[in-house]
């Protein structure tokens, strides 16, 4: 029997299973991976919108990493939503010296609208970008990590560039905010090399957990083994079969289709 990729995902929990840890499982286990969790908030949340919240000590979330690597090992980390700047510092003493490719999608707010980062979290994205090996913004994200105002592509392509090469990590730029009947994506090396995905754009409005999708889906591609771009379009691919799957539940901005995904899944 062959060992699966051994995929750690630290994150929040989404009580209406659309997105965080409840997305990453999903998305790990379906890929081939083994998922592994650190919980960082527990979060009471539907397709409306974030309720409550209430975020897990940092010793807690620390000793679930300790836990799980030093028993099952890990082959990559998936980073998400985190809710608390002492954390965010806590983690980049942590994973410092962990030699795995780590996946950081800076969370901050929700599809729904709900912020799920302060101030203070967010401005130390900067030194856990640092330890990361790729950086997953959106365009809102990106705009905040750079502090700029996006609006094309050119110009996300041109401050994922700079975050890039400040940061010392690969930047995947997710340009799905942008207007327009193509996606595009760019995902940047520190040196300035970019690779490049166009995609149509599915009309739908159940995409909560994208992000979550997309950047546990590269993780568990890198921790199996395959080159960046390779996991990146694997898991792009994954996200917009996942799309494509949408079961419509709830009264709002749905959750992907994990249940029926090889309809439109290889």
């Amino acid at each position: 029997m062959t060992m699966p990729a051994r995929i750690l995902a630290i994150a929040g929990s989404d009580s209406g299973g659309g997105a965080g840890i409840q997305a990453d499982i999903k998305t790990i286990t379906l890929l081939g991976g083994h998922a592994m969790t650190a919980v960082t908030v527990i979060t009471a949340q539907n397709t409306l919108g974030v309720q409550a919240s209430q975020c897990v000590s940092v010793d807690t979330v620390i000793a679930q990493i300790d836990s799980v690597e030093s028993d099952i090992g890990i082959d990559a980390i998936k980073i998400g939503m985190l809710g608390a700047s002492d954390l965010v510092e806590a983690l980049v003493q942590r994973l410092a010296a962990v030699d795995v490719p780590i996946i950081f999608d800076p969370v901050m707010v929700a599809t729904s609208g709900s912020t799920l980062a302060d101030e203070k979290t967010i401005a130390g994205f900067h030194a856990l970008m640092r330890v990361a090996t790729v950086t997953t913004p959106n365009l809102p994200e990106l705009a905040r990590l750079t502090s700029s105002r996006l609006a094309s592509t050119y110009e996300m392509e041109r401050e994922a560039r700079r975050l890039a090469r400040d940061a010392d990590c690969m930047v995947l730029a997710k340009g799905g905010h942008l207007e327009g009947d193509l996606v595009t994506d760019i995902l940047v090396q520190p040196d300035g090399k970019v690779d490049r995905w166009k995609s149509s754009r599915i009309d739908t409005a159940h995409s909560h957990g994208t992000g979550c999708t997309l950047s546990s889906g590269l993780a568990t591609g890198m921790g199996q083994g395959l080159r960046p771009a390779e996991a990146t379009s694997r898991a792009r691919g994954f996200v917009r079969a996942a799309l494509r799957a949408a079961p419509g539940l709830g009264q709002g901005n749905g959750p992907l289709g994990f249940a029926d995904i090889g309809e439109f899944w290889p």
